[in-house]
């Protein structure tokens, strides 16, 4: 295009030259030369002014020139506020966020098990090399200065007070006595003849049916109490095991004996991490795993991975409710993020321009909007052809 607009000039200064030198012969040609002398003029000042942009005009230092290079900082500046200010609003980001519908394209994207093996690939193609970049040393380095001095700090007896309270909340912790008095119920039952023989081993001397007598009506009689607890939430054992959880946790959070119980199992813990081999051997082990897996074409892990995307992605497209809570969080979150940050992203922007080379700057940006600028050249060399052959006609009718 800068060709085509640079030969377009030469054309008409050739027409220019020629309509002057034959004017004395062919009198009508001075309208083709008003026209030709100003489209020369509008095509040179218009070249003038589009170079002017990007580079000095023949390489002489005018002023107001090569502005773009000169003013590449400011410019920078000017697009991070720019982008600030009318891009990343508040309002901006949550109405192009209402209008996505995120959760719902996601779910419709996940629940097509082609696209929920990709995520699956993807996912999992980035693990080898994670765990490759945690090489042991450096790993357990990490854990040393990062991980083991926070552990030391650690209140572990008011921690597990805590735990306790939210595992014992809204009665959690009767569903967990549920969990053992079944696990209780069909240990015994299972072991039946081993506890028959062991209680042999005490009672030397009464006879084997006695022992068996004995021992089968002490596991119908547990069996029978474990059943009448699990049937009845005010039964007299669950009160006690209310009773002693709300102790113990009121233990954990305000006795020194049991503070100082939890802190020795913590330090042993920590120092037999310390001394011990074996968990690095472990660690080695499962990445080794792992990654031996995921080589594979048929993983495991690839495909256990996708098995859950999918179902994911299946349950939450027939969930319109909870895909409006979910875009709701994101336009949150990514309005929060976005707000919060975005005078920092503003900085981001100006800090990269101002790293450009100034000259490679200013041929990027003539090589995005070139041609334009050619068409500018052109279309100043036709409109000050028009305006030249208009003005030739106003000073005839004068």
């Amino acid at each position: 295009m800068r060709w085509i607009a640079t030969i377009l000039l030469i054309f008409v200064f050739i027409v220019l030259v020629a309509s002057s030198l034959a004017l004395a012969h062919y009198p009508a040609l001075a309208w083709l030369r008003a026209f030709a002398e100003a489209a020369t003029v509008g095509a040179v000042a218009d070249w003038f002014a589009v170079v002017a942009l990007f580079r000095h005009p023949l390489g002489l230092p005018l002023a107001h020139t090569a502005i773009i290079p000169r003013n590449k900082d400011r410019i920078g500046r000017s697009l991070g506020q720019f982008v600030e200010r009318n891009f990343l609003t508040p309002e901006n980001i949550v109405k192009k966020l209402a209008q996505a519908r995120i959760a719902e394209r996601l779910a419709a994207w996940l629940s097509q098990r082609a696209n929920s093996e990709l995520a699956a690939q993807r996912a999992c193609a980035a693990i080898p090399a994670l765990l490759e970049a945690l090489e042991d040393e450096d790993m357990w380095r990490l854990l040393d200065q990062a991980l083991t001095p926070q552990l030391e700090r650690l209140d572990a007896a008011r921690l597990t007070g805590r735990v306790v309270a939210l595992l014992s909340a809204e009665g959690r912790h009767q569903k967990l006595l549920d969990a053992a008095l079944k696990m209780i119920e069909r240990w015994v039952s299972a072991n039946r003849e081993m506890l028959i023989a062991k209680f042999g081993e005490v009672s030397r001397y009464t006879p084997q049916f006695i022992d068996q007598y004995i021992v089968d009506r002490l596991i119908a009689g547990v069996a029978d109490l474990l059943q009448q607890v699990a049937k009845n939430p005010a039964h007299e054992l669950r009160v006690r095991f209310d009773a002693a959880t709300l102790r113990f946790i009121d233990d954990l959070q305000h006795s020194e004996r049991y503070r100082a119980q939890a802190e020795a199992i913590k330090h042993d813990l920590l120092a037999h991490f310390k001394e011990q081999q074996s968990y690095r051997t472990l660690w080695r082990i499962g990445r080794e795993k792992i990654v031996e897996d995921l080589g594979r074409d048929r993983s495991i892990i690839r495909a256990q991975l996708a098995d859950v995307l999918l179902a994911l992605g299946g349950a939450l497209a027939k969930d319109p409710t909870l895909q409006r809570k979910l875009d709701v969080w994101i336009a949150r979150a990514v309005e929060v993020l976005a707000v919060r940050n975005r005078h920092e992203i503003s900085l981001l922007i100006e800090e990269i321009v101002r790293g450009w080379d100034a000259r490679d700057m200013a041929d990027k940006a003539e090589l995005e909007i070139g041609r334009d600028l050619q068409y500018i050249r052109i279309n100043g060399m036709v409109v000050g052809g028009l305006v030249g052959v208009v003005l030739y006609a106003l000073s005839k009718l004068w």
